[in-house]
């Protein structure tokens, strides 16, 4: 005691020395063993449960000095709680002051020890249940705002469905509702019925202090690492210091990755991530859980690091159900959406089969296709106002380009292939004919050459038998060059045709004396077409793939994202004019993905390789083309415009390479 104190203390009023033999009653009571009793002021005894409570016994001086008297105290344990009785009987207004500071009892100057026992009990029990009540409301408090989390990353996690932006959610949500600095996700590969002989790929990964590039590499599913345990096992992993494990731990820590980096692990949580059926498909791991305040730990320092508690595990077993049931989620939409991708070029492989010489035409259709789409964005066109692909959009244009000639396998080969005018069979057939008509001016040139030997004719009259023989044969050579000039798919001539009629009036006898033309009616017609090599039948067999095309695509399930892909694919050969087929709708009708696509698939189809109907045309010759369809009314210039200015072309090239 200070020689102040001391003074004070000899100057107090006569209630005073009592006070302080209180201070020796209160030590004495057996009762009151569990509490610690202090003299920090003369005036003053504080007494302390083993909670940190405390309650202030003084006398009942004029508030202001009793203010004075508590000062030293309440700076001392400005976080404890605390109560305030008073010996003596306080004035009115030194009451209502002390009742606005706090909670207060009185006792009597005099009291008994009983009295000042019971009113201790009543006052720690009393900071007691404050005490619990505010604990309770602080758990409260932590339980609403964790479950306001969980739903929020709930909805976050089933709203994602993008596999690889699905993993950062995880790793984010999963590390904000627990507190962990840093984080990683492995997926578990593999088609073995036993865990043991799949694998776990490390996918993704955060870390709030440090930067690094993370590479994908692969760990056995056993117990030598502390993932491979969790899923191994299927139970949540904690671990205290990842350099401190306990000696009888199966699993170990790899420190090459700390090291690298520059990092210090050491609280670690890990939970395995189970889909609807129990079936682990992934282990979220997460690092160094932080203090509640901190927004990432001291550089190379673990003395922040904190431990996973009892909560947040329970947190993250909770959140662990919802990211490994959306997880499986992006999983199988994920594999879904490779399923149909592989399903569409398996159909474009199918079809191009068929048609080897039409190979590369839908994928380098569908490259175009979305390179024009791309470069229309970027243009000033009519078009491009407000114009902006969704992901779906372009998967639709693509998917509809890839599978536009599908339909072709529904048209006769022979049709599909067809290279000239005849089908090879009826040149072959039409060429036995002449050879028939040729033997049947031989036999005839023999007859009457039988004839004029028993005549007993001239040599003149057997040379003009020959001549006129050989001037038939002659003449069935060079009508048989005609018929293969114009079996040629070309522009048939006016001549070329009068000549092919003319063929089809001649007839010749066969050996039994049966009379046949050179031509049949069908073999004139297919050599008559003017320009080509179908005829108007062949050609309204060609233009039926469209609706084959749109047959098979209506009956794929597309689902809402893709439900334009039949209708798109429907319309490419359709004309601004309305001349186009199969419905002969017109510029307001058609898709705008159609337009685009009827651009890549004409020039395309000017610009391919040769083809055994049809020569490979130069590019400018091609865009001229192009320009003269704009010029028909049959496709978009302003599409034409943007297809040559960004060299659309150069798309194929880039995709190959």
């Amino acid at each position: 005691m200070t020689e102040r104190d001391l003074a004070r203390v000899l100057n107090a009023p006569p209630w005073s020395d009592p006070f302080i033999g209180r201070l020796l009653a209160l030590r004495a009571d057996s009762r009151l063993a569990g509490y610690v009793f202090s003299r920090p002021h003369p005036l003053l005894i504080v007494a302390r449960d083993e909670s940190g409570n405390q309650v202030q016994l003084l006398p009942a001086l004029p508030w202001p000095q009793a203010r004075e008297v508590l000062k030293p105290v309440a700076a001392d344990d400005a976080e404890s709680r605390g109560a305030v009785i008073l010996f003596g009987e306080p004035s009115a207004g030194d009451l209502a002051a002390a009742l606005a500071d706090g909670h207060l009892a009185t006792l009597p100057s005099g009291a008994s020890d009983d009295q000042v026992f019971v009113a201790l009990h009543g006052a720690f029990e009393f900071l007691r249940c404050q005490a619990g009540a505010a604990r309770r409301s602080e758990l409260l408090d932590r339980y609403r705002g964790e479950s306001a989390q969980l739903v929020e990353m709930a909805h976050a996690l089933t709203t994602e469905r993008k596999l690889e932006r699905l993993f950062a959610v995880i790793l984010e949500k999963g590390r904000h509702v627990t507190g962990a600095e840093a984080g990683s996700i492995y997926v578990v590969e593999g088609d073995a019925l036993e865990l043991e002989n799949r694998t776990l790929r490390f996918s993704h990964s955060q870390n709030d202090s440090v930067s690094f590039d993370s590479q994908e590499f692969f760990l056995p599913i056993s117990e030598r690492s502390m993932s491979g345990y969790v899923a191994l096992h299927q139970q949540v992993l904690n671990v205290r210091d990842a350099y401190d494990l306990p000696g009888d731990a199966p699993f170990g820590f790899d420190s090459t990755f700390d090291e690298a980096i520059g990092y210090r692990t050491k609280s670690m949580l890990c939970s395995p991530l189970f889909s609807r059926t129990g079936e682990v498909i992934g282990v979220l791991q997460l690092i160094n859980r932080k203090a509640p305040a901190a927004s990432k730990l001291d550089e190379g320092s673990s003395q922040s690091v904190l431990s996973f508690d009892s909560r947040s595990e329970s947190l993250l077993k909770t959140f662990a159900s919802f990211a490994g049931i959306a997880l499986e989620n992006a999983m199988l939409a994920a594999e879904n959406e490779q399923m149909l991708a592989g399903f569409v070029r398996a159909s474009v492989s199918a079809i191009e089969q068929r048609d080897p010489t039409t190979s590369g035409h839908s994928i380098r259709v569908a490259t175009m296709s979305l390179g024009l789409a791309k470069a229309l964005v970027r243009s000033d066109t009519s078009h491009s106002r407000n114009l902006s692909w969704s992901a779906d959009e372009l998967l639709e244009l693509e998917y509809a380009s890839l599978l536009h000639d599908f339909g072709k396998i529904g048209v006769r080969e022979d049709v599909l292939l067809k290279a000239k005018k005849l089908y090879p069979y009826q040149l072959e057939l039409i060429r036995s004919r002449f050879a028939l008509a040729e033997s049947s001016l031989s036999v005839e040139r023999l007859r009457r050459e039988v004839e004029l030997t028993k005549a007993h004719a001239s040599l003149e009259a057997f040379q003009l038998v020959q001549e006129e023989f050989d001037v038939g044969v002659r003449e069935l050579a060079n009508a048989f060059q005609s018929i293969c000039q114009c079996d040629e798919p070309m522009v048939l001539h006016g001549g070329s045709f009068a000549a092919v009629e003319e063929l089809s009036r001649r007839r010749f006898r066969d050996h039994s004396g049966q009379d046949h033309p050179l031509l049949l009616p069908f073999e004139l017609a297919a050599l008559s077409v003017p320009r080509g090599s179908l005829t108007t039948e062949e050609f309204a067999e060609i233009r039926s793939h469209v609706e084959h095309t749109y047959s098979f695509l209506s009956a794929i399930p597309w689902g809402r994202k893709l439900r334009n892909v039949p209708s798109i694919a429907r319309a490419h050969h359709e004309r601004l004019d309305g001349t186009g087929y199969p419905t002969a709708i017109s510029a307001p009708e058609i898709p705008l993905q159609s337009k685009i696509m009827a651009v890549s698939d004409i020039f395309d189809a000017l610009t391919a390789s040769d083809r055994p109907y049809k020569k490979a045309v130069p590019l400018e010759r091609a865009l001229d083309i192009l320009g003269m369809e704009v010029r028909s009314g049959h496709i978009d210039g302003e599409l034409v415009r943007v297809f040559t200015d960004a060299a659309v072309w150069a798309t194929v090239g880039q995709a190959k390479s």
